[in-house]
């Protein structure tokens, strides 16, 4: 099975990175395969709602060329998809709602594939605000007909400057938790 994890901030090595490895690895360990994808930082457009990813044009292909559709088919293999957004005045990066609005445009005129694969968010946060991230980036897998795993708390760490997560040993057992939690469901559900 292949967990893909999608760093939506900008610091490919900072905390929010470091949450997605620590679901990875625990990943990983059960002998599942992994892949971490930087899209924090990258450019990118919002989805312009033009129809070119519609049936009858480009199926599973957005018509603004960027990286975005270099990550769809990796969203489309994979079994379980893990989106990670630092908080931003409350909210998710513009590059992780670029991505939730253009590739659920796509699945939605795609078949659907994302339909019963798992889902889970994670956020590093200051303070506050990590809950509205992550119910936006829950929306997405709602929307798409997902199963979301929980853990032990919200998938969130207090962690503003580098390196705070490591310090953060309940957001470290948090994210350990929601690996365990994937490796469960992809069990139960692949037998």
């Amino acid at each position: 099975m292949l967990i893909l994890a999608i760093n939506g901030s900008p610091r490919p090595e900072g905390n929010t990175a470091g949450m997605l490895n620590t679901v990875l690895a625990v990943c990983a360990a059960a002998g599942h395969e992994t892949e971490l994808y930087q899209a924090g930082g990258r450019q990118v457009r919002g989805c312009c709602a033009c129809g070119g990813c519609s049936p009858k044009r480009s199926p599973g292909r957005c018509a603004i060329d960027d990286w975005i559709n270099e990550l769809y088919p990796k969203m489309k293999a994979a079994d379980a998809i893990v989106i990670g957004s630092p908080t931003y005045f409350s909210d998710l990066t513009p590059e992780t709602k670029a991505l939730i609005d253009r590739c659920g445009f796509m699945s939605r005129r795609d078949g659907n594939p994302f339909s019963r694969k798992i889902g889970a968010a994670v956020s590093a946060v200051r303070r506050a605000g990590a809950v509205h991230t992550l119910d936006s980036i829950g929306h997405f897998f709602g929307i798409c007909d997902m199963i979301v795993p929980g853990s032990t708390y919200w998938n969130m760490s207090l962690s503003m400057g580098p390196g705070d997560y490591e310090k953060d040993e309940e957001g470290v057992r948090t994210m350990q938790r929601l690996g365990e939690n994937i490796v469960w469901l992809l069990e139960k559900i692949h037998g």
